[in-house]
């Protein structure tokens, strides 16, 4: 009797969940760029560092809860099954990123942390290629120095200072982005990628709550008003702005993306946050870019199709692979 098989998805199929998957990192990034101008004003306006990431944590995570207690009822067992996952995605993706980002951030200039924390992509490769002990195409070493230099020319980091404590607290940052990258690469049918955001958010906000409470980040929120875009508003209104669109659909679509585009490839769309954080820095803080920033961003941008048209990348991805039903011996 000949054994019946599982076709895997035809070329157009796979295209299909690529482009999908683009178009969701993008909006990922676009979402999480926004946060920096929105929480810029509300630190210089005597808020805690400490304060405002519970906050956008703490809410983030009530909004997407249901989708972990959806999960939960469907599969009474998965919390206990994928514990760890869940755990090392809040510890990681969602605090640690957070935390060693502005730890860098009050030692070195913001360029330069920024700079650090997005050699996460760069990382991921090597990852792979220590991993699979096979190297990556001309393609992707191409576009991935071309996305280095853009992000240099974009960060502009230029007469900065380096300082060592806070180049290992950014190099903690990008560790825990790739970590996030990879983390969410594992999401699937029984735990699903809403499911994991909201694990990982509710953890993250575990983590800022004890840091809060016993005083090793303080915490301070007064009712100040802050100024975006010329224009007076509520610091509530802000903090609002920052958990609701830029932490939640940031999570909601990054987790839903990084299955379709595979880790590797997400990553450097993820690179294009640090364009849109510049856009928003424009529209709402009067922080005009220079044209070598724009330059570095064209450079950047060209990295990016680079690696996301790499041969390797129309494969399907890993995320993706790992749902499809093995074909029964015969």
């Amino acid at each position: 009797m000949v054994a019946s098989t599982v076709s895997p998805p035809s070329a157009g199929t796979a295209a299909g969940h690529r482009s999908v998957g683009l178009l969701v990192g993008v909006g990922s990034a676009l979402a999480f760029s926004s946060s920096g101008p929105f929480v810029k004003p509300l630190l210089e306006a005597e808020w805690s560092l400490g304060a405002a990431l519970l906050i956008r944590m703490g809410v983030a995570a009530l909004i997407l809860s249901p989708a972990l207690i959806i999960a939960w009822r469907r599969q009474p067992g998965v919390v206990r099954r994928r514990w760890r996952l869940i755990v090392g995605f809040g510890l990681t993706g969602v605090a640690g990123c957070q935390l060693f980002y502005f730890a860098a951030m009050q030692r070195m200039p913001v360029a330069v942390s920024l700079l650090i924390q997005y050699l996460a992509p760069v990382l991921l490769v090597l990852l792979a290629w220590v991993r699979t002990r096979r190297a990556p195409s001309r393609t992707v070493m191409v576009g991935s120095v071309l996305a280095i230099i853009g992000l240099v020319l974009v960060v502009d980091v230029s007469s900065a200072r380096f300082d060592l404590l806070g180049t290992l607290f950014a190099l903690g940052a990008a560790v825990c982005v790739g970590a996030y990258f990879l983390l969410s690469e594992r999401a699937g049918d029984d735990l699903p990628p809403l499911a994991l955001a909201a694990g990982g958010l509710v953890t993250g906000t575990g983590v800022m709550a004890l840091l809060c409470l016993f005083g090793i980040l303080p915490f301070a929120a007064p009712a100040v008003t802050v100024l975006l875009a010329g224009i007076e508003m509520p610091a509530l209104a802000s903090i609002l702005w920052v958990a609701c669109v830029a932490t939640t659909v940031g999570y909601a679509l990054g987790v839903k993306a990084v299955p379709l585009l595979g880790s590797r490839v997400a990553s450097f769309v993820g690179l294009s946050e640090v364009l849109f954080a510049l856009g928003f820095a424009w529209l709402l803080l009067g922080e005009t870019p220079s044209a070598v920033q724009l330059f570095g961003g064209v450079v950047l941008l060209g990295g990016v199709v680079l690696v996301r048209w790499d041969d390797r990348s129309a494969a399907v991805p890993v995320g993706e692979a790992a749902r499809l039903p093995a074909a029964p011996a015969p």
